[in-house]
């Protein structure tokens, strides 16, 4: 199944300032998950943040915190978003039955939250190139996972690709000039 820019959103899990330093390959996660997510803003589709913890932790990176509506940034406790009140109450507001997932860390919070997800029939896509781990052998142990538990295993120019559905038009155009090349 293809991702519909209309009935999807970007979930970006857990990109804090504490966090972020001790992260394998942290810059470039970031840096992927901030094309993906001014993509995601061009076109609308609509971008929601958690936060885990964010008095321990600290809040989502200033570089991506700028990108994300206030509103949009959530706090939380559990391990899975699914399992906080809030959050879960904000993804299932909204017509989102696909839900795109980039973060940290990939084996626990974007495992369970992915999981979760799948448990509430919601079609789940994680972007490979916008996840990571502390330790390698943890984030490809969960990639592992997601495919086992039928979650999509997506780049981050899959699901632009897909939002985009199709090249000629303005929007193509000023994404390709930016973004694509």
């Amino acid at each position: 199944m293809l991702i519909h820019p209309d009935k999807s959103c970007l979930l970006v899990i857990d990109i804090q300032e504490k966090m972020a330093p001790v992260i394998h390959q942290a810059d470039e996660v970031i840096d992927n998950c901030r094309w993906l997510i001014e993509i995601a803003n061009r076109l609308e589709v609509p971008v929601l943040a958690t936060e885990q913890y964010p008095q321990g932790l600290g809040y989502t990176l200033p570089q991506l915190r700028q990108l994300i509506a206030e509103e949009n940034i959530l706090e939380k406790i559990h391990f899975s978003a699914m399992s906080d009140a809030e959050p879960n109450r904000v993804i299932n507001s909204g017509k989102h039955n696909q839900v795109i997932l980039v973060g940290m860390e990939t084996h626990v919070c974007v495992l369970q939250t992915a999981i979760e997800l799948k448990q509430q029939a919601r079609e789940v896509y994680v972007v490979e190139d916008c996840v990571s781990s502390r330790k390698p052998a943890d984030r490809a142990a969960a990639l592992e996972r997601f495919r086992h538990c039928g979650i999509h295993v997506v780049t981050r120019e899959m699901v632009a690709f897909e939002w985009l559905r199709r090249a000629g038009t303005d929007t193509f155009r000023d994404i390709s000039k930016s973004y694509l090349r």
